[in-house]
């Protein structure tokens, strides 16, 4: 009674009302915020498969062009294969010990953008392939005993000879002398001292770089500023390591972005989805890295 003279029951049923509106607009805050958070996992779990299928699209663009040009439709390979290990020294074994007359045996690094003529005559309608294959080594003979294309690891910058034997240099396709090798994800890093295939000694961290926008919590600009900077700091981290090791030459493989980023830091580098621990990471990229891609032309 008292409240209704003095008109504070007006105002408490317009608090009520305020205070169900602000739990309202809380609810729907609280769920788009949720949405939001939602969104950032399924961007960040698609760019991972996006970064998954490059390799593979890769792979599958010389079907394409192949498919897009008239006059090679019925050109393939005769076989392809990934050598690695004891299988890569007995074709590097094979190749090496082939010899023919004078000017018999031919060897070529190619790009792809244009064939020597050497080549393009060699190989006649086959050097369509030899195309799809570069950049490559290619190597023949006039006899045409030997027809095929290897994408060694380190090549060697474009050259055409003739000659008494083809040309095989253990540096293209193995691990050879004193060097450093690292790997590089947005939240490790592993670096190992080499001596051919045996590693002398090795280091690495690991960052704490946030994976996944939780639900909840910050927003997402927020989420993705902390990320960056967390990623960017590692990065900064890893070109100090690098800088560090004294080695003449060092290889980096890893996530493209991080690789991009530390390019100019390094002598070469490859993508690699090695994971595990810095220890397990170094293996498997150092695995990865040190194999040659075979075609049968």
């Amino acid at each position: 009674m008292l409240d209704e003279l003095l008109g504070r029951a007006e105002l408490k049923r317009r608090i009520e009302e305020l205070e169900e509106e602000n739990h309202h607009l809380e609810r729907r805050a609280a769920a788009e915020e949720e949405r939001r958070a939602d969104a950032v996992t399924a961007r960040q779990e698609a760019e991972e498969r996006v970064n998954r299928l490059e390799d593979r699209i890769a792979e599958l663009d010389d079907r394409v062009d192949r498919l897009q040009d008239d006059g090679d439709e019925d050109v393939d390979f005769r076989g392809t294969e990934t050598l690695r290990g004891a299988r890569l020294d007995e074709i590097l074994d094979r190749l090496g010990s082939f010899e023919t007359g004078p000017e018999g045996a031919l060897t070529a690094m190619v790009d792809g953008d244009s064939l020597p003529e050497a080549v393009e005559d060699a190989f006649g309608e086959r050097a369509a392939l030899v195309r799809r294959a570069a950049p490559c080594l290619i190597y023949t003979d006039d006899a045409d005993l030997v027809s095929a294309a290897l994408s060694p690891p380190r090549p060697p910058e474009a050259f055409c000879e003739w000659g008494e034997s083809l040309r095989v240099d253990e540096s293209w396709f193995r691990p050879t002398g004193r060097f450093a090798f690292a790997v590089a994800r947005a939240d490790l890093f592993a670096l190992g001292e080499y001596d051919g295939r045996q590693r002398l000694e090795e280091r690495g961290f690991e960052s704490d770089v946030k994976e996944k926008h939780s639900k909840g919590g910050f927003s997402q600009a927020r989420f993705e500023r902390i990320r960056d900077g967390q990623i960017a700091e590692h990065v900064e981290k890893c070109r100090e390591a690098i800088e560090d090791s004294d080695a003449e030459t060092t290889i980096l493989v890893g996530d493209r972005e991080v690789v991009r980023e530390l390019r100019d830091a390094v002598d070469a580098t490859a993508t690699s989805d090695a994971g595990g621990s810095p220890e397990e990471a170094l293996e498997e990229g150092f695995r990865d890295f040190w194999t040659t891609r075979l075609s049968l032309v």
